[in-house]
């Protein structure tokens, strides 16, 4: 989460680059840095077995979940990026995490039970965003929002499908895998797009090392390793944190603030966070106890 909240600024500083282009650099670059890893894991796995036996990756099983991770990757980060072109990245950082009430809400279609808390952390969240993106005033949600809360959605997917896969393969060749899908639809969007620039690129190759190195390499795989010990929607609270640091860096970093207004929309967010997460138990004692 904190490796993530540092990759909005760099994300936002790389923008100019086009959503495409630095999608298909950095992803790229993220499953490259991954194969080494991929290759020692496999065989310090081979020298705990006898010797003549081998372990062999399951390259079907790795590929499948490689599309499968990779396709909701593509677009959500694809929107994400896009997004920076429209507004600052606290608020993209915020609106992102909206995820983590989207993930056990999609619970309901997965007949999973759902708990009242759950509906209260929801409803917190609608009023969250509402402050946060919706000046005085003006019942509008503008194009930078809008397309932050579909990326949310498509987060919520990658969630979901990882802690499908998580448990089923190499964790790192599923992330090096999701990075090659995703990078391979980033570059076909981007001949078709837009125009990609050398000197431009070249310009922008410190937020794209550590998008790619940083924020694919190192934090999407520790998101793949750490879903096999917590179920989705603990996964998806500790993960939204990434806002709180996206809007530390970018005060820090790039001197953005956000009205009182705003901050108010993030606080309440937060909140909803932490009801969406909380035990029923927690609720039922609280009951008991004033009973």
């Amino acid at each position: 989460a904190v490796v993530w909240g540092l990759s909005f600024v760099a994300q936002s500083e790389g923008a100019h680059i086009g959503t495409f282009t630095f999608n298909a650099l950095r992803m790229f670059l993220g499953g490259i840095v991954l194969i080494p890893l991929v290759l020692i894991s496999n065989a310090a796995e081979n020298k705990k077995l006898p010797k003549g036996e081998k372990v062999k990756l399951p390259f079907k099983d790795i590929i499948i979940g490689g599309v499968c991770c990779g396709i909701p990757l593509f677009i959500g980060s694809n929107l994400q990026q896009h997004a920076f072109n429209f507004i600052d990245v606290g608020k993209v950082g915020f609106i992102t995490a909206l995820y983590m009430v989207i993930v056990p809400v999609a619970g309901i279609f997965l007949k999973q039970k759902v708990r009242f808390n759950i509906w209260i952390g929801v409803a917190l969240g609608v009023v969250g965003l509402y402050f946060l993106s919706i000046p005085a005033g003006n019942f509008s949600i503008g194009t930078g929002e809008f397309i932050t809360i579909l990326c949310a959605f498509a987060f919520a997917a990658h969630i979901l499908v990882i802690d499908h896969f998580c448990k089923k393969v190499d964790n790192i060749a599923l992330s090096s895998a999701q990075f090659f899908v995703a990078g391979i639809f980033s570059l076909i969007c981007m001949f078709i797009f837009e125009d990609p620039q050398p000197a431009e690129i070249a310009g922008a190759w410190l937020p794209v090392a550590y998008a790619g190195v940083m924020s694919c390499g190192v934090a999407f795989t520790a998101q793949i390793s750490g879903q096999k010990y917590a179920e989705p929607a603990v996964a998806s609270l500790l993960l939204c944190l990434e806002s709180v640091f996206a809007v530390l860096f970018g005060w820090l970093l790039l001197k953005q603030v956000l009205s009182p207004r705003e901050l108010f929309g993030c606080l309440i967010m937060f909140i909803a966070i932490v009801f969406t997460q909380v035990p029923t138990e927690v609720f039922l004692k609280a009951f008991k106890k004033k009973a």
